[in-house]
């Protein structure tokens, strides 16, 4: 007898589909956002906002992965009992989406931050004459090296040139022209830092309880890790709040978050993370109370979708004009 019924797709397959879906539909965001966000303004976007956005996006992800198998790693080895076999490590694809992203900032940048049309317009020599163009660069180089060495003996020496990503990141984010560019590289370091270590924290942590299938061990690297993320979100707080008022003095903060595109794209990145902290604040409540501590992985895996959309919008928020009054 032949059973008609369609056979059931494996947990993993689905998985995979789910996040495929879930990443195109984050891409949207930086592609379609700009012309929402310039709606009514009266602002100009540069040239390829959208585009820029999205390799913004994928710099960003390609970032956050290394670092929280790294800092995870890092945990896991205060956990009683765990088991040595870890989930296997996504840093060297992160780091060939990192390189192509940051290639092709790059050649934008070679431009003079117009977006080429062909190849003949790449000033590739023109890029050591200029800050930007060497801070794209480093970036570029950076990402190539965190390639090699994950695929070395000590995949932990990419934390070096990874932390070059953050840094080079800080100082684009800041020209030397704005007012204070040190505190504002400062302030941009501290919190770039701190958001990759919970995103790509918190990935790595359910994927490696899911791989462990110890729940105890899994419990209590749950619990490390929220300890952890409690002081992460704090920085993440001072530094992005300190950063935005820097941009958009007090007395104008309310005008600008509904009037200027900057402004409503951090609004935007604002409510997402009100979401986000519910929904870590659920887990936490679970880890500590629920019967079965392992309840929290529901409400931690949808945070890690509302953190992706936040990387997303970050993405948006970074090709956006920037409306500085001093």
């Amino acid at each position: 007898m032949i059973d008609g019924s369609a056979p059931r797709p494996r947990p993993g397959v689905s998985r995979a589909v789910a996040v495929l879906v879930l990443v195109a539909l984050a891409a949207l965001i930086p592609l379609l956002g700009p012309s929402a966000a310039l709606h009514g303004t009266g602002e100009a976007a540069a040239p390829g906002t959208g585009g820029i956005g999205l390799l913004r996006t994928v710099l960003f992800a390609a970032l956050c992965v290394p670092v929280g198998e790294l800092f995870v790693n890092r945990l896991a080895r205060s956990v009683p009992g765990a088991p040595p076999a870890m989930p296997r490590s996504w840093a060297p694809y992160a780091a060939t989406a990192g390189f192509v992203a940051a290639l092709a900032l790059a050649s934008v940048v070679s431009t003079g931050n117009l977006v080429p049309s062909s190849p003949a317009d790449l000033d590739v020599g023109g890029l050591y004459a200029t800050r930007d163009g060497k801070l794209a660069l480093l970036e570029v180089n950076a990402f190539a090296v965190a390639g090699l060495c994950a695929l070395s003996r000590r995949p932990a020496t990419q934390l070096w040139p990874l932390a070059a990503v953050v840094v080079a990141e800080a100082l684009r984010a800041h020209p030397t022209t704005e007012h204070s560019p040190l505190l504002g590289s400062g302030l941009t370091l501290v919190h770039l830092t701190c958001a990759t270590l919970w995103v790509g924290g918190l990935l790595y942590a359910l994927r490696t309880q899911h791989g462990w299938g110890v729940r105890e061990a899994g419990a209590a690297l749950l619990g490390l890790y929220a300890r952890v993320a409690a002081v992460l979100l704090a920085a993440i707080t001072a530094t992005g709040v300190w950063s935005s008022l820097r941009r958009m003095p007090p007395d104008t903060v309310l005008h600008q978050l509904t009037e200027t595109a900057y402004g409503r794209a951090l609004l935007a990145k604002v409510i997402l993370m009100v979401a986000v902290v519910a929904l870590a604040l659920w887990a936490r409540i679970r880890l500590h109370r629920a019967a079965d501590p392992l309840a929290a992985c529901s409400p931690a895996r949808a945070e890690v979708v509302a953190l992706g959309v936040v990387v997303a919008v970050s993405g948006l928020l970074t090709a956006l004009p920037v409306p500085i009054r001093w």
